[in-house]
């Protein structure tokens, strides 16, 4: 069955969980955070009704929660070095931030990169250059849905489609400091090459460099390759989506390729907490007007990603009726996430801590909160359950002492004050015993 959702429209501002912004065609999502926001800046398909790509701006959206999205920002080509107001091949884009200047880079159809400067994250934004910064002759492949990357304060834009080539930008960010370089890719696989037998095609367009403990990500959609340097040369590893990922009502239908393919997006930290935003077909049924998805993002021991979950609940979102994992958190300081039988569990690493749920719904009648949490033998623990903040209303309180084995989980049980339909949930947990305090799940009760 598939989940319907109610579209809100109150001074363009948009409620929405997976799709994140519903039947509007927003795609090819790059995820920033500027100021303790996050800006969306993507592609846009026209109509629901497109038999080909149509897409004839650029957009950026920005959310305070990852739930409620506004539309901030449209650039038109006209107003760029492209200059056709008839222009609807606005392909994938990505930003950049240096001494109070936001750079805004865009793909001219699959041909060629500009890019635009503005004083704020939305702009207004204008074009310095007045003509391509990454023209089609640079390289071998095309010079389109770039990606930048920063580190130390230094920018490099990575580009291309079967192979991606990297070059640092100079301190303007409107020209390149080095000739491009390829980045070498060993035994890739991509949508249209599965099993590693389609040398034509090996990967697939839209490259993205992140970085996590150290490790490097090359990803191109939902595949991906690790190095220890950012230049590479990179080995893949895996594909974060598999066929296990799917909640009912959003594994179909898929691209010509099959669910792997067009997952146009990119990775992003915020609040501790990694996701991953993408394109999906399955709310529309069409693969010319794409939604966005975000999905939660989970590092193994070994460095590689889990396989994420793509459903209608999407980030920030807890249902009261459901068990809640404790790794899926908004926000947390004081902790780190642990792979622990073939899953996560959340684990204390100083003597205070905290854990934030935003958004966690079907909470009327609800009058306990059971945790599934391990420590040592005797180990003593002070949780509480907040209401808003740190300094919030006082909802529940335990404080507890562990009478179990350390390889074994329990349940601990608090009463809660009388809820409110929706709540935004903190959990505070302080080491009496300098013992760590591993949590695995939560849930609601009667």
């Amino acid at each position: 069955m598939h989940i319907k959702y109610i579209l809100i429209f109150i001074s363009s501002v948009l409620l929405a969980q997976n799709p994140i912004v519903p039947n509007q065609g927003l795609n090819d999502p790059h995820i920033h955070i500027f100021n303790d926001t996050a800006y969306a800046y993507a592609s846009h398909d026209k109509s629901i009704k497109n038999k080909k790509f149509i897409m004839e701006d650029w957009w950026v959206w920005s959310s305070p929660d990852l739930v409620n999205w506004k539309k901030r920002s449209v650039l038109n080509p006209k107003d760029t070095y492209i200059g056709d107001k008839n222009f609807t091949r606005c392909w994938a884009t990505d930003v950049a931030y240096r001494n109070g200047k936001y750079y805004w880079y865009f793909s001219e159809g699959n041909q060629q990169t500009g890019v635009v400067v503005g004083d704020s994250p939305v702009g207004p934004w204008t074009d310095p250059l007045g003509k391509p910064l990454l023209t089609s002759e640079l390289t071998p492949t095309d010079e389109y849905d770039m990606a930048v990357f920063e580190e130390n304060g230094e920018h490099y834009i990575i580009f291309g489609v079967w192979e991606y080539y990297i070059a640092k930008l100079n301190y303007d960010m409107i020209s390149l400091a080095e000739k491009p370089k390829k980045i070498i890719i060993n035994n890739p696989r991509g949508p249209y090459n599965q099993d590693g037998k389609n040398i034509e095609k090996p990967t697939d367009d839209k490259p993205f460099v992140h970085k996590n403990n150290g490790k490097y990500y090359l990803s191109w959609g939902c595949f991906y390759a690790m190095s220890d340097s950012l230049y590479g040369p990179y080995d893949y590893k895996d594909s974060v989506i598999k066929q296990e990922s799917f909640a009912k009502g959003y594994d179909s239908p898929t691209w010509p390729n099959g669910f792997l393919q067009g997952r146009h997006g990119s990775f992003f930290e915020w609040n501790n907490q990694w996701y991953y935003s993408y394109c999906d077909i399955s709310q529309t049924g069409n693969r010319y007007f794409r939604d966005t998805f975000i999905s939660y993002v989970h590092y193994k021991e070994n460095g590689e990603m889990a396989t994420i979950r793509v459903d209608g609940v999407g980030v920030a979102n807890y249902k009261a009726n459901q068990r809640i994992e404790a790794e899926d958190f908004f926000k947390a300081e004081g902790v780190k996430k642990q792979e622990l039988n073939n899953g996560f569990v959340i684990k204390t690493t100083d003597n205070k801590s905290y854990l934030n749920y935003t958004n966690v719904t079907d909470l009327e009648n609800k009058s306990k909160l059971t945790l599934k949490v391990k420590a040592d033998k005797g180990a003593k623990f002070s949780i509480k359950i907040l209401k808003n903040s740190l300094n919030g209303e006082l909802l529940g309180f335990k404080t507890f002492i562990a009478k179990n084995s350390i390889d074994k989980f329990s349940d601990i049980t608090l009463n809660l004050k009388q809820l409110n339909q929706t709540e935004n949930i903190y959990l505070t947990i302080e080491q009496l015993t300098n013992n760590q305090l591993q949590i695995d799940s939560f849930s609601f009760s009667k």
